[in-house]
């Protein structure tokens, strides 16, 4: 699959037509396992993106190796499968060439963090305009069962059978570490929380990197049960809101407060607790989006939504900064004249 290029910018166009679920919805049969939270994550991207108002021509999907990999057959715009954990490295040459373009990474938690890990850190921290979306299962699915970088230590596995005993990368902290300027969390189940996120991902001027929680039916099936089972999901998640008291349980009555410099559980109605003793998202503050990506049970529940979210200047315009100032004090560049500015030779046959 290729790429157009271009050197218009991309817009939302009153005089455009209007898109639908199934415009992005392609031939191909999809082929993952019965079950697999990739459908789920698949329909929710179908339906966020006619909202974008972005020409399907102008949409790129890249994915390494992995089952999520199999995402761009699934999406009727232009898409590149390519080489494990090398899908933020092509996306941005990509960008970078055709800057107008809507480029999305889909990776997973070993493809991403394991074989891709370099790549991705150095992607966030330079702030290339594009949107990572890392599903996280916990487990190598494709490769039929082999504890991951997220993997919990203890985890028993076909290549760990006496369990990890490697402590589990956290993917937004690592995010968090690299400088992103949009980083955010959310449950391939989660139907109307998750294109929120998607949407906002796609809005942001830099790298947006998601963390979705997607369920292996097969080789880890009960890896997010305790955030995702109805019984248990309100006071074990906290849904987060700029702006707003950090309130969650089923019964709205928990809240998050800090205790010095200590984030704690409490009870609002107790001991005196008002809404007004709780912490208040802000997603401008990388101190607070670190402490919440730390934040975890049977202590905490598991934050989710946009964790931060600020503006920075992106790499590809300083990459075409340079160039336009170069092109100004010397040139239009001529190549042919650069392969022969320099000493050259010829090696004979004979040589």
């Amino acid at each position: 699959m290729a790429a157009v290029v271009s050197n218009q910018t991309v817009t939302p166009s009153a005089s455009a037509p209007t898109l639908t679920r199934k415009d992005f919805v392609t031939d191909q049969e999809v082929r993952w396992c019965p079950g697999c939270g990739d459908y789920a994550i698949l329909s929710q991207m179908q339906k966020v993106l006619p909202e974008l108002g972005i020409p399907r021509e102008k949409m790129v999907f890249i994915s390494g190796i992995g089952c999520s990999s199999r995402f761009p057959y699934y999406m009727n715009t232009y898409g590149i499968h390519s080489i494990h954990g090398r899908a933020p490295t092509l996306a941005t040459g990509l960008k970078v060439v055709n800057p107008d373009l809507s480029v999305w990474v889909i990776t997973g938690d070993g493809d991403g963090l394991s074989i891709g890990g370099n790549h991705l850190l150095h992607c966030i921290r330079r702030n290339v305009d594009l949107n990572i979306v890392l599903f996280n299962n916990r487990i190598y699915g494709l490769t039929k069962g082999q504890y991951s970088p997220t993997s919990l230590p203890g985890h028993i596995t076909r290549s760990s059978p006496m369990g990890s005993i490697e402590h589990a990368f956290n993917p937004l902290a690592v995010a968090l570490g690299a400088e992103g300027t949009f980083v955010a969390r959310s449950v391939d189940v989660f139907a109307k929380h998750l294109p929120v996120v998607l949407k906002r991902a796609a809005e942001h001027r830099g790298t947006s990197f998601v963390e979705i929680f997607q369920n292996c039916i097969v080789y880890n099936e009960h890896a997010w049960d305790h955030v995702t089972e109805a019984q248990t999901r309100d006071d074990t998640t906290l849904l987060l809101e700029h702006g707003k008291p950090m309130i969650f349980g089923k019964n709205r009555d928990k809240g998050i407060r800090l205790n010095g410099l200590n984030p704690e559980v409490v009870t609002i109605g107790q001991n005196g607790v008002t809404e007004a003793d709780l912490l208040a998202h802000d997603e401008q503050n990388e101190n607070l989006a670190y402490m919440l990506s730390r934040m975890e049970p049977p202590e905490f529940p598991i934050p989710m939504g946009v964790f931060r979210c600020v503006e920075r200047s992106t790499y590809a315009e300083g990459v075409l900064g340079q160039v336009k100032k170069a092109i100004q004090q010397k040139g239009e560049g001529d190549l042919s004249r650069l392969y022969h500015d320099a000493d050259t030779w010829v090696v004979s046959n004979g040589a």
